[in-house]
């Protein structure tokens, strides 16, 4: 499940309304990507059912549902997530829904990854939410329990992907949404970081959406993150 080149560091997400759009997105895109995310907006828009198109076509997918709920309703979703075929699957890192998903999952090839911290959130947002900690803090927490857990990579940011790649070794596949090119507008996205920063950081892959979407020719723009990865 480790990326072999650098067309597989590259996730591209499916964040578009419509199985229609999500599908022409592919077409356009196809072999200048690694992996398709299929994600909230779109799962509750078919997402799923094109999920398990994709990867019965032999695409790799990263199935981001972000799971996180009581044990046994933990476990039952990735039970029924099997069937999809998905590559990757997210869940929050709080330690009884890691260790329910990889109970649940067995040996299964799918490789469940933990998400520490949203990219969206910073320090302000953690004490709004009544955490005590900050980002750094709280990500490095979570990252050690993800390890613990069995899980297969953490998700994080490009900030603190070189302190973690530190703290959990090189064994745990590091992905991190929140990568802009450079001259990209970060949108929502507060702890961000070009492609290239964020491979030489230590991350594995990278997770890039709006700035290939929004792209005049989805595919140059792909093609370009690419060349920048091979780069770095």
């Amino acid at each position: 499940m480790r990326p072999r080149s650098p067309v597989d560091r590259l996730i591209l997400a499916l964040d578009v309304p419509t199985v229609a759009e999500a599908r022409a997105v592919v077409a356009e895109t196809e072999g200048d990507v690694g992996v398709y995310k299929v994600g909230l907006e779109l799962i509750y828009a078919g997402g799923v059912e094109f999920a398990r198109e994709l990867a019965a076509s032999g695409k790799r997918v990263f199935l981001d549902g972000k799971l996180h709920d009581i044990d046994n309703t933990v476990a039952g979703a990735v039970r029924s997530i099997l069937s999809v075929g998905a590559t990757f699957l997210t869940l929050h890192a709080y330690p009884k829904t890691m260790a329910a998903a990889v109970a649940a999952r067995g040996d299964a090839p799918l490789a469940l990854l933990a998400v520490t911290v949203l990219t969206a959130f910073n320090d302000a947002d953690l004490s709004e939410a009544g955490y005590r900690a900050g980002v750094a803090e709280t990500v490095a927490m979570r990252a050690a329990q993800a390890k613990a857990a069995g899980v297969e990579g953490i998700v994080c940011s490009p900030r603190e992907v070189g302190a973690l790649r530190a703290l959990v070794g090189p064994d745990v596949l590091l992905v991190t949404p929140g990568v802009r090119p450079a001259g990209s507008a970060a949108g929502d996205q507060k702890r961000v970081a070009t492609p290239a920063d964020a491979i030489r950081s230590g991350a594995d892959m990278i997770v890039v959406g709006r700035p290939i979407l929004g792209a005049p020719d989805r595919r140059a723009a792909a093609r370009a993150i690419v060349a920048e990865l091979a780069g770095a």
